[in-house]
């Protein structure tokens, strides 16, 4: 017996009529957007969304990229559903800006709208060019473009100006603390990337060549938009509508702090994508060429870097801020009583050990001394603190502060602090942090 394959083979005279039923809600959106010069709404670019990937998807169900013929149109579809995510995601923080609660300055408010406007404009552009030229390409394939357009009144935005009165009955929820306090952590792990590997300076264009993708890319910014959705999750599930958010503005502060980057980096994500596949140097060919004279390839790298990861890196090392207070506010105060490192005592290495444990959990934690505190996030102050120590011949050191911390610190001065072995399994991310530093 002999297999029979379960594609058939169709001629362009075949696939012409599909492609011409399939594209009409498509071009009924370009139409829609040469002839209406009103600022375009969150209703429209979730339209777009829709129809570019469903034509996207039926296209690639047919092998058109995969066809010479007709892959340049195909691709030309899929850069439309780029730019379209993209704008979506930026409008849907334009809109909801107001409500983030982040308390930022007048100033800095404005400077943000003005810098979103002025990348919903390229995006803007980038999809006229791009539906202009799939347009073109269109009518040489010989597809009828159809000159229906679709009505404004579709895409009216309904106004939110008028609210619901809020009396929902706040919940209770189990472990509450804990939770907030793990939310609070994972949150200051994200905007630790930003700050330690640089992500969020602005940049000429000559760097801009060279950072995306080696420093930046579609997987790494999915990657890390994953961790603040969980984030978000998380707050949603056991922190929203709370008696315990009705009462502390820091957490309501928080929760915009998490959603401004997670759009951000989704726009990063879809951006990072196309300019990976169409503008930089990675594949080569016709297509891409062709591609990339649509788009300009210096605003888009300065959109991704200088506007989205800018601002990405902003909001997170402010939300930095807000989550620290939140760790402060919400830690298990404890106290232990644990050995100073034999024989040296607080020298430089155990000292630096407590110093990144401290750091990297964002609580306070301090050595008492006689009475006085010394800070444990510094290493001078843990070092001053061992000289007294040693100075008075003590041997026991009380440890003050979260009691997740002095869980960590108490494995520490079970091994002698590392002075003459390697750092425990339970320790491992001690391990990560000393080679970083």
């Amino acid at each position: 017996m002999t297999s029979e394959s379960i594609y058939k083979i169709i001629n362009d005279e075949e696939f012409l009529p599909l492609v011409q039923k399939a594209s009409s809600g498509f071009f009924e959106i370009y139409n829609f957007i040469l002839s209406d010069s009103r600022e375009l709404t969150k209703r429209f670019y979730s339209h777009l969304m829709t129809e570019a990937d469903h034509f996207e998807i039926f296209l690639d169900d047919h092998g058109a990229r995969q066809n010479r013929t007709w892959v340049f149109f195909a691709e030309l579809v899929a850069s439309i559903r780029n730019f379209s995510i993209a704008s979506f995601q930026l409008k849907h923080l334009i809109d909801r800006y107001p409500d983030y609660n982040i308390g930022e300055p007048e100033n800095e408010n404005m400077e943000f709208l003005a810098e979103s406007g002025k990348t919903l404009d390229f995006f803007n552009e980038s999809i006229k060019s791009l539906f202009k030229a799939a347009d073109a390409e269109a009518q040489s394939l010989g597809l009828f473009t159809s000159k229906d357009r679709l009505s404004e009144e579709e895409f009216k935005e309904v106004s939110a100006k008028k609210h619901l009165p809020y009396n929902i009955e706040e919940d209770r929820v189990k472990y509450e603390e804990e939770r907030i306090l793990e939310l609070s952590s994972k949150f200051r792990k994200v905007a630790k990337i930003f700050r330690e590997e640089n992500l969020g300076k602005r940049r000429g264009i000559n760097e801009l060549m060279d950072f995306i993708p080696s420093r930046i890319d579609e997987k790494k910014a999915q990657k890390i938009k994953n961790i603040i959705h969980s984030v978000q999750s998380d707050y949603d599930t056991y922190v929203k509508n709370t008696l315990t958010e009705k009462t502390d503005e820091n957490l309501k502060n928080l929760r915009g702090f998490i959603s401004l980057p997670l759009h951000l980096l989704e726009i990063i994500r879809w951006l990072s994508h196309f300019y990976e596949r169409h503008e930089n140097q990675i594949r080569k060919g016709e297509v891409k060429e062709k591609i990339a004279h649509i788009v300009d390839k210096d605003l888009l790298l300065d959109r991704i870097v200088n506007f989205a990861l800018f601002y990405s890196d902003k909001y997170l090392q402010s939300g930095n801020v807000i989550a620290e207070k939140i760790l402060s506010s919400y830690m298990k105060i404890d106290q232990y009583k644990l050995p100073p490192p034999h024989p040296l005592g607080f020298h430089a290495r155990p000292a630096t050990y407590i110093s990144l444990i401290v750091n990297e959990h964002g609580t306070d934690t301090y050595i008492v001394v006689n009475g006085q505190r010394f800070n444990a996030k510094s290493v001078l102050s843990i070092m001053e603190a061992g000289g007294l120590i040693a100075d008075k011949g003590l041997k026991s050191v009380l440890f003050e502060g979260d009691r997740r911390v002095l869980d960590d610190i108490k494995i520490l001065a079970e091994h002698n602090y590392c002075e003459e072995c390697d750092i425990p399994r339970e320790l491992n991310y001690l391990r990560i942090l000393r080679n970083i530093a």
